[in-house]
């Protein structure tokens, strides 16, 4: 292909997603109006296979042994492009994260590459994540063989404001439980050991250790079960941890540090702990250099506006299983803004930001921009 064939196929690809947009905004907004959380997304997914499949994609919703994964393909090219696309919600909070805006832009995307593909000899691939918000959905799915051979693996995830770089935290999530004996507080204290009691000496012991780790580590968790009567000491407590540092080698040894805190409450509480993984850890980000300029100046054309250099955007440090994805296939993951809003994400008020105006815009600029991208890495 010709590089005067560029602005032509830039061109179909622009106008197959401006013919698409309403049923682009209608697949964003069926999903946020129905938010399901990680490994429950049946209608998602099924929402998602029903737009590819009516684009003439070949579908597979159940992909790779999981019944809410989706792979879709378009196409017969030798090279092959991912459109990344994520559903879940968060639990009690929506889509406060804005992945209904994720799955439109990248079925948006696929849909206009699927009608090129021939002319850049692409085969174009969707690929329904479930379960990123700490169930990694991706990670599970790269056991099962998905993303292998990828030549490019590409999604846009929503953010107060464009930002081009992901710069996450690896991040490890876990599940604690003491268990410890059950008696009546009032009459048999004697008789009890307190498992709550190990939570609250963990919590002490991780908020002392916060004073001496690095500053591109956190440590932070929600307490789950914490007993059934103020006069029954509670025989089991739970919780969810998250552990995050720069990368998968500094998370494993913060780990080992932050499991002593969890350990010392059972030690001294006399209680019995149990940890478990909730999922593999998620890895640093490797970002394809190439794309991601192709990606930057396609978004500035459309009139994207990123945060400047040197000014801080913390939602780039999000944590994401597609830092796996990007260890094993060249990927980008840019943050593109709903904007007009303050809120940021994991807040009511950026749910609500993840429809409207801006959120329908993100959703346009999202999907051509990406599909922009891939015509600029697969032009020759």
């Amino acid at each position: 292909m010709t590089v005067d064939a560029v602005p032509a196929l830039k061109a179909a690809v622009q106008e197959r997603i401006a013919r698409d947009r309403a049923r682009l905004i209608a697949l964003s907004e069926r999903i946020h109006a129905h938010p399901e959380t990680g490994w429950q997304e049946h209608r998602a997914a099924a929402w998602l296979g029903e737009e590819l499949t009516a684009a003439g994609f070949d579908v597979t919703v159940g992909a790779f042994g999981l019944p809410t994964a989706v792979h879709a393909t378009s196409g017969r090219g030798a090279r092959r492009v991912g459109l990344v696309a994520e559903y879940d919600a968060l639990p009690g909070l929506g889509h406060a994260c804005g992945h209904n805006l994720i799955a439109a832009s990248s079925v948006g995307a696929a849909r206009a590459l699927g009608a090129v593909a021939d002319e850049l000899d692409l085969t174009v691939e969707l690929y329904g994540t479930p379960a990123e918000e700490g169930g990694g959905g991706k990670i599970e799915m790269l056991e099962r063989g998905a993303f292998a051979g990828l030549d490019l693996a590409m999604m846009a995830h929503p953010a107060p404001r464009d930002v081009a770089e992901a710069q996450p935290f690896a991040v490890a999530h876990s599940h604690i439980a003491y268990d410890g004996v059950s008696a009546h507080a009032g009459t048999y204290p004697d008789r009890g050991v307190n498992a709550n009691d190990a939570f609250v000496i963990a919590q002490v012991a991780i908020g002392l250790l916060r004073q001496q780790l690095p500053a591109g580590t956190r440590v932070h968790g929600i307490q789950t079960v914490g007993g059934e009567a103020p006069n029954a000491i509670p025989a089991r407590t739970e919780g969810r941890w998250y552990v995050r540092a720069e990368n998968l080698a500094e998370l494993a040894a913060l780990e080992e540090r932050v499991r002593r805190c969890f350990e010392a409450g059972a030690i001294a509480s006399g209680t019995r702990l149990t940890i478990t993984p909730e999922s593999k850890p998620y890895s640093e980000f490797r970002t394809d250099g190439a794309a991601l300029a192709a990606y930057v100046a396609n978004a500035t054309a459309l009139g994207r506006v990123f945060v400047p250099d040197g000014e801080d955007m913390p939602m780039r440090r999000a944590s994401t299983d597609m830092g796996n994805v990007s260890q094993l296939v060249p990927a980008i993951h840019p943050y593109v803004g709903v904007g007009p809003t303050t809120a940021s994400n994991h807040q009511p008020e950026f749910a609500a930001a993840c429809i409207g105006p801006g959120a329908e815009a993100m959703v346009i600029d999202a999907a051509t921009a990406l599909a922009w991208t891939a015509v600029d890495v697969f032009r020759t």
